[in-house]
């Protein structure tokens, strides 16, 4: 069984970006309504001591110019990406060294290579044949706390309308 962007339940307990979700709450900066993200993966991901996350529900801001990576329920706590292990893909969409993919750690950069290389791109391929194998955690590792096929096939699919 998969979800609608064909990620399959190996892909971690987190599925696609593009799955429908329940609003929490708007970012205290950017006012824009983010995506429920499990406290594991604030967790994993952050850089700061964990008697820091407070018991209760965050989101995550996936607005482009906004520094706030993660925001608490009630809007009281925040955290920014330097408060955090990685760099967040959706902040840096452009960035040739920005991890799109997190667990098999393909960048933006090695994804245009590839295709501009062969006029073509396996890293879906390559991305679901390590789902099939029980190597993704993208629940834990991806900052969106969730599979990161959606944003692969976006870069893949705007690479390919680029070269028509």
């Amino acid at each position: 069984m998969t979800n609608i962007c064909s990620c399959p339940p190996e892909a971690g307990s987190g599925t696609c970006d593009l799955r429908i979700s329940v609003p929490v709450s708007s970012c205290p900066v950017c006012l824009k309504t983010g995506k429920s993200v499990d406290s594991l993966t604030l967790k994993a991901l952050l850089n700061v001591p964990l008697t820091e996350v407070r018991s209760v529900e965050y989101s995550f801001c996936r607005t482009l110019d906004c520094p706030v990576v993660y925001y608490s329920e009630d809007a009281i706590q925040t955290f920014l990406e330097s408060d955090l292990r990685e760099r967040v893909y959706q902040k840096h969409m452009a960035e040739e060294h920005v991890f799109v993919c997190y667990c098999f750690r393909y960048t933006v950069g090695s994804i245009n290579a590839e295709f501009f290389r062969k006029h073509a791109s396996t890293v879906v391929e390559a991305i679901n044949a390590g789902i099939q194998a029980g190597q993704c955690a993208c629940d834990i590792r991806n900052p969106q706390g969730s599979c990161c096929l959606g944003n692969v096939r976006l870069i893949v699919k705007q690479l390919e309308n680029f070269e028509l």
